[in-house]
């Protein structure tokens, strides 16, 4: 696939825009990147008419396909509230390829994004790295495990006082994190030792909630941790310190609050969603000048949906919103593009039109943040899906 007559905005470190471009796509990766005139009708050429191209956005947090469309218990998926400490539990189990809201999601330009299990427990599960195009879930992943869902504050305290067991405090729901984290850092320890000595030591039985765990403790995957407060989220921060395990800040609602003390304290925060009611009283700070201040402050920013929360058609939307509020339109548009793809550790794979990335692309006539605006074209895998 070659696509000619495109300006390219690349979305890379240099934030190159190359006007009058093409990208030969070839077995779904970028393999060139070039100005004009190009002149081979050897493949098949999609000509873009002098409109502009972007990496297919990227939605950091959501639960696309896991609390599905239309149906209430039927195609809920996401929270499984009868057991606060569930890391062994993997999304892509959850998900519906075939729900309705994936077709909007490709319509939209959303071509990557991270599918959680909800926030009711302390211990959530594993979340996974998908393409938004595809039928079944093992042929759209791109990372899975990509990360651990943690909760702190008023969701697990809630469902948790309704059914009258530990955790309804903000201590229990910490101390639980600690303990599962402490028996999964024995049992990574005594796996280490045991791999590096097999003859003179025995693996510890097997247990698939630390197996999951693990991946914190050889640093493959972040722990992404539900947190609205800034008291929740410097329990986030003080555990990943303890444990030693990087920390990404999910919603961040009173982030831009406290960016001073938060600075260098985690990998980033997955800003959103602002594009909803006040439903809780954590979300009393809820402002969407929030991605601005806190990409102001110098600390890494995507901006997410949390779909079904705000459906996940309306990503760009949620970025016109904070440029309108005061972010830099260039940071918010890496918030949905290379930004989002770093901090959900998939940046090898897809965020920028780079040579060897995957050849995911959105085209558009205008700028993707004018409201009147939708997508032309998107390719994933170098496939054109629609146009």
């Amino acid at each position: 696939m070659i696509i000619k007559n495109v300006n390219i905005y690349t979305m890379d470190k240099e934030n190159r825009v190359i006007e009058n471009g093409y990208i030969i796509a070839e077995e779904g990766l970028i393999k060139e990147i070039g100005t004009m005139p190009y002149s081979s009708t050897d493949n098949e050429v999609f000509d873009a008419g002098g409109r502009n191209i972007y990496p297919g956005f990227v939605d950091a947090h959501t639960h696309l396909g896991m609390f599905e469309d239309s149906l209430c218990f039927e195609g809920d998926d996401g929270n499984e509230s009868t057991e606060p400490v569930t890391p062994q539990l993997r999304t892509i189990d959850g998900v519906n390829p075939l729900d309705g809201y994936f077709s909007e999601a490709l319509r939209a330009g959303i071509t990557t994004v991270m599918i959680s299990p909800g926030s009711t427990n302390p211990i959530a599960g594993q979340i996974a790295a998908v393409k938004t195009y595809g039928k079944r879930i093992d042929n759209m992943i791109i990372k899975s495990p990509a990360a651990i869902k943690f909760s702190l504050g008023e969701n697990p305290k809630s469902v948790y006082n309704d059914k009258e067991r530990m955790p309804i405090t903000r201590m229990a729901i910490a101390a639980m994190i600690r303990e599962a984290l402490k028996k999964a850092q024995k049992y990574y320890e005594d796996k280490s030792i045991c791999l590096s000595d097999s003859e003179n030591n025995e693996l510890p039985e097997y247990d698939e909630g630390n197996e999951a765990l693990c991946r914190l403790f050889d640093g493959s995957i972040p722990a992404h941790f539900h947190a609205h407060r800034a008291d929740d989220i410097f329990t986030a921060v003080r555990i990943s310190e303890e444990f030693g395990i990087k920390c990404v800040i999910v919603h961040g609602t009173e982030g831009h609050l406290i960016c001073d003390e938060l600075k260098d304290k985690c990998l980033g925060i997955l800003s959103g969603p602002f594009m909803t009611d006040r439903s809780k009283p954590e979300l009393k700070a809820l402002t969407p000048r929030s991605p601005g201040i806190i990409s102001q402050n110098d600390i890494p920013t995507a901006i997410i949906t949390d779909h079904p929360e705000t459906p996940i058609q309306y990503l760009t939307l949620c970025a016109a919103i904070a440029v309108r509020e005061g972010m830099e339109r260039t940071a918010a548009l890496r918030s949905i593009t290379s930004t989002a793809a770093s901090l959900c550790g998939i940046s090898d794979r897809v965020g920028s039109i780079e040579r060897g990335k995957d050849a995911d692309f959105v085209i558009y006539d205008g700028d993707p943040f004018d409201i009147t605006e939708k997508p032309q074209a998107v390719f994933i895998n170098g496939k054109l899906i629609f146009s």
